[in-house]
């Protein structure tokens, strides 16, 4: 596959519409029904300065949005620097097993190196092996066990 230009950048009102459509083939991926509702609020947080969860979009060299990745901040107990958890991370199809999404996680290793971050961590499905194929390579490996209880 030839290489292509990839900008990763901050999300704007203007990418709202190519987010939406991979934010419901994400959710579907997933095997969640995610309200419109609750789409749009989750958009309209991560525009807003004053939140603490952020979107990147990943841009192609013609300008089309190609991959997203959600993040949130938040205080550790550990050290006097913020976390970053990357909630989502999702690439279009057509653009997937070009580096993509490894542009958007290191993007976000750099903004959080920048910030003074304490650490940068996500989950996925222990059976997305194609994701845990890239997640190993940029990591350690996992050492925690993730237990979840919806309430």
């Amino acid at each position: 596959m030839a290489e292509f230009e990839v900008t990763i950048r901050a999300a704007d009102e203007e990418d709202f519409d190519s987010w939406l459509v991979m934010w419901q083939a994400y959710c579907e991926f997933y095997g969640e029904a995610v309200a419109e509702k609750v789409s749009r609020a989750t958009w309209r947080r991560a525009l807003d300065p004053g939140q603490p969860i952020h979107c990147l979009i990943a841009v192609d060299d013609a300008g089309y949005a190609i991959g997203f990745a959600v993040y949130v901040t938040h205080a550790c107990t550990w050290s006097t620097g913020d976390v970053g958890y990357l909630e989502d991370v999702f690439v279009a199809p057509e653009a997937r097993c070009r580096g993509v999404a490894r542009r958007l996680i290191e993007h976000l290793r750099g903004l959080g190196r920048s910030a003074g971050w304490f650490r940068l961590y996500w989950h996925t499905e222990r059976d997305n092996h194609a994701a845990r194929s890239l997640y190993d390579k940029l990591t350690d490996g996992a050492t925690m066990v993730r237990y979840e209880m919806r309430l």
